[in-house]
This record gives structure tokens, sequence and C-alpha cells, in this order.
């Protein structure tokens, strides 16, 4: 079975890439589940119900959020719905949920979400002590589980793969919008990469206008971030999954 991860969307543009190149992907790849991360397609900050519409249009399976997840209140409406999960680690009690089962080809196919909490300005809980609670819960009504770990820093990043290493199936990064090329499968069979990147507007400060982002650089004064214009590109990874002992057989960055 081969899983697709897509970087965080950024903005329409994102949404536009993604449509243009994801039939083709799926076609060449074989890809049998897909999973975007959503959180910054509404210009940046969030998602609407218009942009979850149009994701689901493209046949994704399932879309993970981050920071930005309540960037956008109309979230309120849809947050419930199976196909949309945001980071576990927030408080107890806050709308949504952080992980949801689904299946593909007879398996049983868990997507955890989570939130790193170092050099992000969001009070989530520990997610390493979050994370275990919830593998232990599902771990024996699944065959796979893939995590999207949403954080800035690249320690978090490394240090969550090896702690989730032999327990599941995949740990990939988001968030930073840079894809790094350290994609591997770790000592106890887990594949891990620290950030598979963003699909969105090419030439730009990850996804923002070129413009407003280096005067904010160059003076220090306030300047709005708009989305960034013309060409862009498809970050993402794909997971090459054995379905009889639900190892990755291969880990494959994907950049168009």
């Amino acid at each position: 079975m081969k899983v697709l991860a897509i970087g965080d969307l950024v903005g329409n543009i994102g949404i536009k890439e993604l449509k243009k190149h994801l039939i083709h992907i799926k076609q060449v790849e074989g890809i049998d589940f897909t999973i975007v991360n959503g959180e910054n397609v509404a210009e940046g900050m969030g998602i609407t119900q218009q942009n979850f519409k149009d994701i689901l249009a493209l046949n994704i399976d399932v879309i993970t959020m981050g920071n930005h997840t309540w960037g956008k209140k109309d979230i309120f409406t849809f947050i419930d719905h199976p196909q949309l999960i945001r980071p576990a680690n927030y408080p107890k009690g806050v709308a949504g949920k952080g992980y949801s089962i689904y299946s593909c080809h007879n398996q049983k196919i868990a997507v955890i979400n989570l939130i790193g909490r170092v050099d992000i300005n969001v009070l989530s809980e520990n997610p390493f002590i979050i994370v275990k609670e919830i593998v232990e819960e599902i771990a024996n009504q699944v065959d796979m589980i893939f995590v999207d770990f949403h954080a800035e820093a690249t320690a978090e990043k490394i240090a969550m793969g090896y702690f989730l290493d032999g327990k599941v199936t995949a740990v990939f990064g988001t968030h930073t919008h840079v894809q790094t090329a350290d994609e591997k499968i770790l000592p106890k069979g887990t594949a891990y990469i620290t950030d598979i990147g963003m699909t969105g507007p090419k030439y730009s400060v990850i996804g923002m206008d070129l413009g407003a982002s280096l005067k904010r650089f160059e003076t220090t004064l306030p300047e709005r971030y708009k989305i960034a214009t013309g060409e862009g590109i498809v970050n993402g990874v794909i997971f090459d999954v054995d379905e009889v002992n639900h190892k990755v057989k291969e880990i494959k960055r994907l950049y168009l």
C-alpha cells in the first residue's frame, strides 16, 4: 500500500497546485491513501468551509491541522467531520478530535495529528505523553499508524521520531514549509522525515509575498503578510508500506 502525505497547503494556490498534479501523482505512484495538512490554506491562516470542500473534492482521505487550526472561526461548523483532525494535544474538551481511524483496502489506518511545544506560541499539552496514550489505546485496533507532527524545532521532531520508533508506521513533520532531505527508516522500523515541505507559491518566503516579507526583516516594522503569487510547487512524501508486516519498505520525497 502506498500512502501520500502532502505538505502544508498555502493559500488557494496550494489547492490549485494540488488539483493540477494530484491525479497524475496517484496514477504514476499508485497511491492508495492521501493525507493533506490544511492549516495554512485560508490565505495562510486556518481553513474555511469552502477550502475544506475544495480539498475533499480532490478525493483526499484526511486533512490535518496545526497552530492555525482556529484561524478561521467557521471551522467550528465542520470541526467534527470524520475527515478532519486537529492536534491531539490541545487541552481536553477542545472541539474536534486529534486522531481518527480509516479503512483502505481492508487495512485499518490511524492518523494522529500533534503540535510541538518548542518555539510555537500555543499552550498545548505534552505531545510525547499524549501520543503515547493514544498509541497504547489503538495499537490493537489498527494495522498502520501515521503521525503528522506539526512542530517548529528540528530536535523536537527528531526526538518524536525515535520516541515512536517501532510503535507507529511513520512520523512526518509539517509546519516549517521547507522540505528536509533526511527521510529514513529508523532502527526499529518506523519511517521518518523532519518536514515534508509545503504546497504553494514557489518564489516566496515560506509561502508569503517577497516584498512584504523582506520589508519586515529589513525595517523591523510591522507589515501585513500576504500570499505570494506566481508559479507553485507541490511537496510531500510517499510511504510504500508492506501490507503483511505493516512496515514501510520505502520512503520517498515528492517535489514538483
